[in-house]
Order: C-alpha cells, then structure tokens, then sequence
C-alpha cells in the first residue's frame, strides 16, 4: 500500500515535470529507443542511485547511534535498579516507596523520549525519501521525453512486456550524473555529541 501511495506520488511529479518542461514540439533524441510507456523499478531507482544509498547510509548511522544509546541507558538503568533492589532491605516499605515510584517514572519518561527519537528519526528518513523522488522527477520526465514515451508505470505492475522499456538502470545513471549523492545529510547525533555531516559516497 506504502509502495503503491509512493508510486502515485512519483507518477504525479514526473507527469507534473514533463508538462512544465517538455517543448511542445520536443523531438526524441535520435538512437534511443522509441516507447509508449516505460517501466521503473522506483525502489531500485532508490537503493542503487549515490543520492538514495548516501539517505540510507545516514539513516543506517542514525539508528545505529540511537541502538548504541539506548544499551547505555539501559545498563545505567539496569545498575540504578540493582542499587534500589539492594536499598530495600534496610528501608520501611513506606519509605522504600516513593523511590520505586520515582524510578518508575524515570524509566516512563526516558522511553517516551527514547521513542520520540526512533519516531522523528524514521520522520527523517521518509522526508529524505521524498527530497530524492522530487529530485529525480525532472529527470525522469527528460528520460520520458527523450524516449517518446507518455508514461511511466512501475515495473512491478507489469505481468507482460518487454525488457527494453525498463528505464531503471538508464535512471540511475541519469541521477548519478546530474545528482551525484546529492546535498549533504546531516545526521542527527544523540543528545551531546556533535552532528556529523556525511561524506558524498
């Protein structure tokens, strides 16, 4: 369904694209092949293009940051409880009390923050998504024009056809020449550490 929404979202840019850009008499450029409809493979275009591997490699450091933060919280948490445990022996019930209630409360508070991050990181990661979609529409729109084409469906959905319609591979070279890795991604760091700006691939 995600993939489908996606899809449609993509079709309306490149549609929306090719009416802004293409010449109305735009002529195909000579020795490509000629084309109706073309077909994509939109998650391939992703994964394998520099821009979408430099959103996954961020996103892969992102949550590996997080992972390694909340082990450190949890052993804290976990030594905190231990020194608790060890505290109730020598305490009334009713003074032992408001510190469990206390604990309770950190261990509440500190999952609904740790949450909020992992929410806002996979936020992150679906703007990054959609950043790259809307950079590569005018692209695709030109591939589209070039190839005579009027259309382009997701690979996916076709049960019959020919292999000299999918554009993936073409795609993915059109992006990484004109896009490169894209701008820069700024990884988001756990809290007190400082943010790291990625590399292009």
């Amino acid at each position: 369904m995600h993939g489908q929404r996606r899809l449609r979202g993509l079709a309306g840019l490149v549609l929306a694209a090719f009416l802004q850009a293409a010449p109305v008499h735009a002529q195909p450029v000579t020795g490509v092949p000629q084309t109706a409809v073309l077909t994509l493979d939109e998650e391939r275009l992703f994964t394998e293009s520099r821009f979408g591997k430099a959103v996954l490699a961020a996103h892969d450091r992102e949550v590996e940051a997080l992972i390694a933060e909340n082990r450190r919280i949890e052993a804290d948490l976990e030594a905190e409880e231990r020194t608790l445990t060890d505290r109730r022996a020598g305490m009334s019930k009713a003074d032992f009390a408001p510190l469990s209630a206390a604990f309770n409360e950190k261990v509440e508070g500190i999952r609904s923050a740790q949450k909020a991050k992992s929410d806002a990181l996979n936020r992150r990661f679906e703007e990054e998504r959609r950043r790259f979609f809307t950079a590569a529409s005018p692209i695709l729109a030109q591939v589209m024009q070039e190839r005579g084409a009027v259309a382009i469906i997701s690979k996916r959905a076709v049960i019959a056809g020919f292999e000299n319609i999918d554009i993936t591979e073409a795609a993915v070279a059109r992006l990484d020449t004109v896009l490169g890795a894209g701008p820069s991604v700024v990884v988001a760091p756990p809290d007190g550490a400082p943010a790291e700006t990625p590399a292009a691939p």
